[in-house]
């Protein structure tokens, strides 16, 4: 774990830097808007470091992931002037917030004490792990990994809105309204595999309570439905739903390959190692699990199962 940790910090900063090289350099208007937003951005990295050191509470960043980009792309949008493939982009990003906010509200993320809620499991497990149970070595990795560079990842993702104040890019056309489409198709299915965990899950725990027998939920984790096609469906379509995104900036400069790329390749990098922490997990508390793995691919339907 402690090795892609490396990586990822590692890879926020070689990818950006690379990528710059890639593509028509960003103009005046671009550099001014870049700056603004990151300035934002600064103070949300601040903001998650401090409130998750007071509240030993280190899901902040998981209760903004959701919102901020919805704040990033409408303040691109309109200190870009609100070119129409802005608004559109911005539009979809506020529809899959929606779609999450809700998704982790209903969980017990959010209480009126803000800094409250339900943290990430996975963040107590590591904590109690070597090397990180030091509480000096904590506190740095709340700093580095969970407060700047999943917030540096959240903002690089939603930079190809600003590849759309390039000089000379193509009018809104039929290209973007079919990413449009791919767009929301996607967040729709996310939508239908975090019903169906959650629907599971639920019924799981209402059986243990009254002691019922558990059937079917016995195994413990989800494996039918989305779930029986891959493993991480809604993970799947993360990913896809930010390489589509991407995408706009490819029709609106005509680069297949710009500047805006290093937000969804980093965003792919973590979720393999997040799946890779999940899992372990997993893995460990289920006994049917690693079976399901060999069975089941992890992102890409109809490859063969496995890790």
């Amino acid at each position: 774990m402690l090795i892609t940790i490396v990586l990822l910090i590692f890879t926020v900063i070689v990818v950006p830097f690379v990528s710059f090289y890639f593509g028509t350099p960003l103009n005046e208007v671009q550099e001014h808007v870049l700056y603004g937003a990151s300035m934002i951005v600064a103070g949300v990295i601040a903001y998650c470091f401090v409130i998750g050191e007071l509240s030993k509470n280190n899901s902040q960043v998981d209760k903004l992931w959701s919102v901020v980009p919805i704040g990033y792309v409408w303040y691109m949008t309109i200190e870009g002037g609100m070119n129409e493939r802005m608004v559109l982009m911005a539009i979809l990003v506020s529809i899959w917030g929606s779609r999450l906010t809700f998704n982790f509200a209903r969980r017990g993320a959010y209480t009126w004490r803000f800094w409250a809620g339900e943290e990430d499991y996975r963040w107590e497990i590591l904590r109690k792990r070597p090397g990180f149970n030091n509480r000096f070595v904590w506190m740095i990795f709340n700093l580095l990994f969970i407060s700047a560079y999943q917030n540096v990842l959240i903002f690089l993702f939603t930079l190809p809105i600003l590849a759309s104040l390039a000089d000379n890019t193509n009018p809104l056309g039929i290209a973007d309204y079919a990413l449009a489409g791919a767009y929301v198709t996607l967040v729709i299915i996310e939508f239908i595999a975090d019903q169906q965990q959650y629907d599971f899950q639920t019924e799981k725990h209402r059986r243990l309570k009254e002691g019922l027998p558990l059937e079917e939920y016995e195994q413990g984790f989800v494996s039918s439905g989305l779930w029986s096609i891959v493993r991480h469906p809604n993970y799947a379509c993360e990913q896809a739903i930010w390489v589509v995104f991407y995408f706009f900036s490819v029709t609106a400069t005509g680069e297949w390959l710009n500047w805006s790329a290093a937000g969804c390749v980093l965003l792919i990098i973590l979720f393999k190692g997040s799946s890779d922490f999940s899992e372990d997990i997993s893995a460990g508390k289920y006994p049917e699990y690693s079976a399901y793995q060999r069975r089941v691919p992890r992102f890409i339907p109809f490859l063969k199962g496995g890790k």
